[in-house]
């Protein structure tokens, strides 16, 4: 390669409720990893798709085993830095917070308000002190190719919302909802945090599509939001979702330098520790994180 930050890229994709597998992947074989944070959600499914290295993990694991709050995060995206994970596609079932994002809505998520509580999140600790940016926690030239495949397929998508991450796994009272309308937000979730701030220090580009499933509980004519509403949009929005992954990748096939907004050079001026007082079993664990500044 000419220039010698180009790569080809390496595809994740998190697949959230009702996203369980990936299809079409050529050579498709699950494999087992281990990570010092402990073991991700599941297996991770690799492969290839339009001549693409492809990896896929399902967030709350085959058969919904994990809750919001259980799912290992740092496990998960240690994995897919260990995988040569360059950019990753977020999938989620979320609920609408807005009239104008009925069930079946997808949107294109570009900011988060994080209200969870009860999760690791963050790589970095004491002996190893690290603060990445994350003013804006998505990868526009992610968002650039997934529109521009939901244009190809006719699949329409919100470009920008901002989404509200409570902790769960209970769904929101009322004057919850009411609370998070006022403050602007567009969509609700229990899962794109921490997951956008660790693909952020993993030095990962990262995007998330929230397809809409319900209207939480503020609309007054809706039910409030149940597992079985749930589950039966999420459902129908999982085949679009595939289509629409699949779209995006010949988009994203090409070899390319460093993202120009910085998602792959987080870490640049983010470790506050001395060298000398860095702990080395810390270092060790975060080698595939690290190595690119190390």
């Amino acid at each position: 390669m000419s220039d010698q930050h180009t790569r080809p890229p390496v595809i994740g994709v998190i697949g959230g409720s009702g996203v369980y597998s990936l299809d079409g992947l050529h050579g498709a074989e699950w494999v087992a990893i281990h990570t010092p944070f402990g073991a991700p959600s599941d297996d991770v499914l690799v492969g290839e798709l339009h001549g693409v290295r492809m990896v896929f993990l399902p967030r709350h694991g085959r058969g919904h085993r994990q809750t919001p709050s259980t799912v290992n995060y740092r496990a998960n995206l240690w994995a897919m830095k260990a995988l040569g994970v360059t950019d990753i596609i977020a999938v989620s079932a979320v609920g609408s917070l807005r009239e104008d994002l009925p069930p079946g809505s997808f949107v294109l998520v570009d900011q988060f308000i994080d209200r969870t509580f009860a999760r690791e999140k963050s790589f970095f600790g004491p002996g190893l002190v690290g603060h990445v940016p994350l003013a804006h926690p998505v990868c526009p030239r992610l968002g650039d190719a997934i529109e521009a495949a939901a244009g190809d397929i006719g699949q329409p998508i919100r470009r920008g919302g901002t989404y509200m991450v409570m902790e769960g796994p209970q769904f929101s009272t009322k004057a919850e909802s009411e609370l998070y309308r006022a403050w602007g937000c567009s969509v609700i979730g229990m899962t794109n945090m921490p997951e956008a701030k660790l693909a952020r220090e993993a030095e990962i580009c990262y995007a998330s599509i929230a397809m809409v499933t319900d209207f939480d509980g503020w609309h007054p004519d809706h039910d409030a939001v149940t597992v079985d509403q749930v589950v039966r949009v999420a459902g129908e929005n999982a085949a679009k979702v595939r289509h629409l992954l699949q779209a995006t990748v010949p988009h994203l096939a090409a070899p390319r330098p460093l993202c120009a907004h910085g998602c792959d050079t987080a870490l640049e001026h983010a470790i506050m520790t001395a060298p000398s007082q860095r702990d080395p079993a810390m270092i060790e664990a975060l080698r595939p994180i690290l190595a690119r500044i190390l």
